[in-house]
């Protein structure tokens, strides 16, 4: 008998294998030995990076390299504090993210006309610069520099503020730190950097995460205000003197519950916003007598009101993110003043994200867009400017139609991959490039979409 008689027809070899497909939380669900593959094709930069200690609050440092960076690789540097295992181990920390790499993707034509450097896939560098810090770092928040304008010489001061698990906010001078990053061989003044420049013991024992800075701009850059929340529902606002920092003692009270985030008017230089674990948004005036608050939104969401952020560009808008998972969009000229009843309505209201909002930003230029995070592992990006097309108007933005999950066409872009997300930042001299840190290290990327 031939052989060929007996050998069946492999038909399986002309299949094709099934096309990639892209995951969908709350549509799809991971099996046990399932993980996900990010889609380069969808990412012009994206990098991750571990430390050594996770790193539940940073923020993103200005540098002299230059705005609207289109050109890569490019650098990055930022600022965080550590959550350490024991508290004599946690630390501050300045990093340079360096040899960022436009993202390699398949089927790139190597005869291109970027240059050769643009394309490279390299690892990224990461180094870093620390000072001890006592207490595990809730969150960090460095000081405005005005837009536009070069990081400060060395012999001048960089400000940065931690709030510590043990109650006390902490300022401290990183400048020397970026230039021990910049200048090889260069050896700072440890009695500068080690120490804080001034502590903030308003708070007493009572620890907190709500801190914002705020600055008088180009008139007088050197002129800061930082706004520090607790857990017992209280705000201290600490300024600048020419001798220094000056914490002022009665602190603003109309909060019943934890203060979770606070947020300068871009516009209106007395003025501030905060949200709280009592679900409320609360509108200031430093000027009024009393430190109570002047005008509210409560509820502003049905649970804990986790973060907030204001509208750099458009200032009458104001970003909030629920326990729940709900992000809401309000309108502050809605926003009445204290006593009256009418409790205004969000501008736009979205329930994509399935657990706690843990970090909302507004992108730095375009009025439109917002970043998000979410204790359910997603980085979120989203344009206020995208419009349902006809065949979806008068449908729910949260319809299931068949069983799935309707995505909202405002949501751009669900980056994945990390474990407990903390904070997203926009990068502010990167146009679209994002930042953000977890339980598992920092991801910088930057997507085909923003």
């Amino acid at each position: 008998m031939d052989v060929d008689e007996v050998m069946p027809a492999i038909e399986e070899s002309e299949e094709l294998p099934p096309a990639p497909e892209a995951f969908i939380p709350g549509t799809h669900v991971l099996g046990k030995d399932e993980i996900l593959e990010p889609d380069d094709s969808v990412y012009i930069m994206r990098h991750s990076m571990n430390v050594t200690w996770p790193c539940l609050s940073f923020d993103v440092l200005r540098d002299s390299l230059g705005d609207e960076r289109q050109r890569y690789p490019v650098t990055a540097y930022l600022v965080a504090g550590t959550q350490a295992d024991q508290a004599s181990k946690n630390e501050l920390s300045v990093f340079k993210m360096s040899s960022l790499h436009r993202t390699q993707k398949d089927g790139d034509d190597s005869d291109s006309d970027e240059d050769d450097d643009d394309a490279l896939d390299e690892d990224a560098i990461l180094e870093f610069r620390s000072v001890p810090h006592h207490g595990g770092v809730n969150r960090v928040r460095a000081q405005p520099l005005p837009p536009a304008s070069p990081l400060p010489p060395a012999s001048q001061p960089y400000f940065t503020a931690t709030w510590a698990d043990s109650g006390k906010v902490h300022i401290w001078d990183i400048r020397p730190l970026i230039e021990s990053l910049d200048v090889p061989g260069y050896s700072w003044d440890k009695s500068r950097t080690n120490k804080p420049a001034f502590t903030i013991n308003s708070h007493g024992r009572a620890e907190g995460f709500a801190m914002d800075w705020a600055s008088s701009g180009n008139a007088n850059p050197s002129s800061l205000r930082l706004l520090t929340g607790d857990v017992h529902s209280k705000i201290y606002l600490t300024t600048t003197t020419p001798s220094g920092f000056n914490a002022l003692s009665q602190p603003f009270t109309s909060h019943t519950s934890s203060v979770e985030d606070l947020q300068w008017s871009p516009s209106e230089p007395t003025v501030f916003a905060s949200c709280s674990a009592d679900r409320s948004v609360q509108i200031w005036d430093v000027r009024s007598k009393g430190r109570r608050s002047v005008a509210g939104i409560e509820p502003a969401h049905e649970s804990d009101v986790n973060v907030i952020s204001w509208n750099r560009s458009t200032s009458y808008l104001l970003l909030s993110g629920g326990d729940e998972g709900g992000i809401k969009v309000w309108d502050l000229r809605n926003v009445q003043k204290k006593g009256t009843t009418v409790l205004p309505s969000p501008v736009a209201s979205f329930k994509w994200h399935t657990a706690p909002i843990t970090s909302i930003e507004w992108h730095p230029t375009e009025d439109s867009i917002f970043a998000a995070s979410g204790a359910d592992d997603q980085v979120t990006l989203w344009d206020l400017g995208v419009e349902p097309d006809d065949d979806e108007m008068g449908t729910s933005m949260n319809d299931t139609p068949d069983g799935a999950r309707d995505v909202p066409p405002q949501l751009l872009f669900v980056h994945q991959g990390q474990k407990d997300v903390k904070e997203v930042h926009w990068h502010p001299q990167i146009p679209g490039a994002v930042l953000s840190t977890a339980l598992d290290g920092f991801n910088i990327f930057k997507t085909i979409s923003v």
